[in-house]
């Protein structure tokens, strides 16, 4: 083959490269770092750090982020119902402290009350006090008005004003009904049980506002209460009466036999009385007995009970109570007064705060207590008793 044929087949197959052919040449090839076969000596540079991908970076900060934003508006959520259940529970807990107050004032009026209609025998001295016993009662309602009741105790709170305007109205209508009993002048059995039952009928509206104030209100507001959730929170009871019989006939009947043809002070008439039925001793729980000593643990409570019963047919008020204990030449008295009692009731007075002397637990000692005679009052045997006892520290 000759020179010239070489060149031929030489030009044949070195014919210019198509553009496809270039744009794929043009491609870079990527080496493995260490491969063989670059410039130099042989050797790559070391390849660098592996970067995550690009797009999941900006995905996982942005889950941070709204993971963080979640948890401040839970934060927040917690923190305002937080705030909001402490202004919630402050509000009815401020609401009951002042119906507290209310419920307190009138037990006391209502126990005044009481003593007052029993054991007054001057019927102008019981009309005044009836008009001051209304009349504080008035005021009780003027303060209950101006209390501000959650919202959803409003419609509830008017019964509470309810009960407190039953008791101003019975303690004006029973002072009206007194000033009706004529003075100083003895009543026939017909008349007297006319104006008993009528008294005993108005007396029946004090009655009927401790059952407004207990269902219609209290029961109804504690309900409330726990339909919101309020805990901690006492709605108070309120007993203008703890004894019903207060305001019976048979007590007005009383009323009226003190009241007529005594204008300026009567005397007891019927059948008065009071006895001592026991004494028990706590903490240990024993009951003395005339009989035998009793063996007494003395501690920095004890307490001696001392049970009293009225044991005639008329209420009876301010009745003295003396406990003695003696021993040699030592001896303590202390006194205890029965503000009212009722016929046939049985009442506990307790005697405490008792600082014994050495001498009294080396020898036996006495226990005297006396129940002192009530106005009326003719059978005084059962009004008084001594028990042996002796006391011990162990």
């Amino acid at each position: 083959m000759s020179d010239y044929d070489d060149d031929l087949e030489f030009d044949f197959f070195d014919e210019p490269e198509t553009v496809e052919a270039t744009q794929r040449r043009r491609l870079p090839r990527l080496e493995r770092p260490g491969s063989r076969g670059g410039g130099g000596d042989g050797e790559r540079p070391p390849r660098p750090p592996r970067q995550p991908p690009t797009g999941l970076v900006p995905l996982a900060r942005l889950i941070g982020l709204i993971a963080l934003a979640i948890a401040i508006v839970v934060g927040l959520v917690f923190w305002v119902d937080s705030c909001q259940g402490k202004s919630k529970h402050d509000e009815y807990a401020s609401y009951a402290d002042k119906v507290t107050a209310i419920a307190t004032t009138d037990a006391q009026l209502g126990k005044d009350f009481s003593t007052a209609l029993i054991s007054t025998t001057k019927q102008s001295e019981l009309e005044t006090k009836l008009g001051q016993y209304a009349s504080q009662e008035q005021q009780q309602l003027t303060q209950a008005q101006e209390i501000h009741p959650p919202g959803p105790l409003r419609a509830i709170h008017q019964h509470l004003l309810d009960a407190i305007l039953l008791r101003a109205k019975g303690l004006a209508a029973l002072e009206e009904g007194i000033t009706r009993i004529p003075a100083g002048k003895t009543l026939s059995s017909t008349a007297a049980a006319n104006v008993e039952t009528q008294l005993a009928k108005t007396g029946s509206i004090l009655n009927s506002s401790d059952v407004v104030w207990e269902q219609l209100y209290r029961v109804p507001a504690v309900g409330v209460l726990q339909d919101k959730g309020v805990t901690g929170v006492v709605i108070s009871p309120s007993v203008f009466l703890t004894n019903p019989d207060v305001v019976s006939a048979h007590s007005f009947s009383i009323v009226v036999q003190n009241l007529s043809g005594a204008s300026t002070g009567g005397t007891p008439t019927g059948l008065h009385g009071s006895a001592l039925v026991g004494v028990h001793v706590s903490p240990q729980g024993s009951d003395l007995t005339t009989s035998a000593a009793t063996t007494i643990k003395v501690s920095a409570d004890l307490t001696f009970s001392v049970s009293v019963q009225d044991s005639g047919d008329f209420p009876e008020t301010n009745v003295p109570v003396t406990l003695k204990i003696k021993a040699g030449s030592f001896s303590v008295t202390k006194h205890e007064t029965i503000a009212s009692i009722q016929p046939k009731e049985t009442v506990a007075v307790k005697f405490t705060n008792f600082d014994l002397p050495s001498q009294a637990f080396s020898n036996q000692v006495s226990i005297t207590v006396t129940v002192e005679k009530v106005p009326g009052e003719t059978k005084t045997d059962n009004n008084s008793a001594t028990y042996p006892a002796f006391f011990t520290l162990s």
